[in-house]
């Protein structure tokens, strides 16, 4: 009897299974284990917001069901945070959606918006998510090319126009995961002029865009003329307020791509946890300096892991933001030089394969842990270069 799907043939997780049991089998052998493979926050969230989520556990009505729209509280203090912070109106009852997690509505928006048959572009190397959720609808991904030679941004007119025809839905990411690309004003309205061209509607994931470092400031997507009328941008409280357990992201823009996102997502679960959304909401309207204390800190992390690398030759590209760094492999395999280092190092990286084809080449570590450590973690891979090269 068989029981599992044939779209799960579709989802390409050899490559992060393999690192995982290589590096359970290094742990269990009483190694050193570096872990710079997933990006997952290693600090707590700012002290307020969890004395909001305390007090909120002590109301009764928090463990009743929650709407999948959201507390009008939560919405509110999202339309305000946009429009403080990146001048852009969106209305809280019709262009506001609270989400279990950016990786909820990234994998939702495809149920709701692409058919059997329908073509989505999407960045390569891109978010695994973004193919998995073409796949789950039914869709086909077509993967457009973001190479080191073009600064890792899309070039429009390498893609066919028999493929932009058939495109009905793009997804952007800026800054970018894995490249640390941040884009620019003019990114975006290349992007909306080829979407208007060709009709297609945008997701732009800026679940970095909180995180970016040396002056760097990519705007908002829908503070673009025009981008509000034809997309939805996706914001994570994950990555900017330390807030990865508590699943809660947000969506804003086009109205009826969000109603249509709303719709699938009352099928499929229930509103965020109440208390959650309480504290959600006080940090995004009382930050006290925490997300510029945040950039602050992830720059000082990556200047401290790069300078030894790059004082040894390894010409790795400076991120400009997110909490990445993509290096190349000096030509070779990325699964091999991903598991060379762990064996060498015992530092935990992602292969670049595992993000796109175009990831080939490339491995990408993640900033989650002191600025001390990564130093010594970038001196341990530095003693162990030449033959790794």
């Amino acid at each position: 009897m068989k029981l599992r799907s044939k779209r799960l043939n579709l989802f390409s997780s050899a490559v992060f299974y393999e690192l995982s049991s290589l590096t359970e089998k290094r742990r269990q052998a009483g190694l050193p284990v570096f872990p710079l493979g997933i990006g997952s926050p290693d600090l707590p969230p700012p002290l307020h917001s969890i004395e909001v989520l305390r007090q909120a556990l002590l109301e009764p009505s928090s463990f009743s069901y929650q709407r999948t729209e959201g507390l009008a509280d939560f919405r509110a203090s999202i339309s305000r945070f946009m429009a403080e912070n990146y001048s852009v109106q969106v209305d809280p009852d019709e262009e506001v959606l609270p989400l279990i997690g950016a990786q909820d509505g990234l994998s939702h928006i495809m149920l709701a918006l692409v058919d059997p048959g329908d073509i989505v572009l999407i960045p390569d190397p891109g978010y695994p998510i973004y193919e998995v959720a073409v796949h789950l609808a039914g869709a086909t991904p077509y993967f457009y090319p973001l190479q080191g030679e073009h600064d890792f941004l899309p070039d429009w007119t390498k893609i066919p126009q028999t493929i932009a025809e058939r495109a009905k839905l793009m997804v952007l990411n800026f800054p970018g995961n894995p490249t640390a690309v941040v884009g620019s004003k003019r990114v975006f309205e290349e992007a909306i002029y080829f979407a208007r061209q060709n009709e297609i509607a945008i997701l732009h994931d800026a679940a970095y865009i909180e995180m970016q470092f040396d002056g760097h400031q990519t705007p908002s997507f829908l503070s673009i003329p025009g981008a509000k009328e034809i997309a939805i941008e996706l914001h994570s409280l994950s990555k900017t307020y330390n807030f990865a357990g508590a699943r809660v992201a947000f969506a804003v823009g086009q109205k009826e791509m969000l109603e249509a996102l709303r719709i699938v997502k009352s099928q499929v679960d229930y509103g965020i946890f109440r208390p959650v959304q309480k504290a959600a909401t006080a940090l995004l309207t009382e930050d006290y300096g925490h997300r510029q204390t945040l950039r602050l800190m992830y720059q000082e992390r990556r200047d401290h892991f790069l300078a030894p690398l790059h004082a040894a030759g390894w010409d790795i590209r400076k991120p400009e933001g997110t909490m990445f760094v993509f290096a190349h492999t000096f030509g070779q395999d990325s699964r091999a030089f991903a598991r060379r280092l762990l064996e060498e190092t015992g530092v935990v990286c992602v292969p670049g394969i595992g993000f796109g084809p175009s990831g080939e080449g490339y491995v990408r570590f993640a900033l989650v842990t002191s600025k001390e450590a990564l130093r010594e973690v970038a001196e341990e891979i530095v003693k162990r270069l030449d033959r790794l090269r």
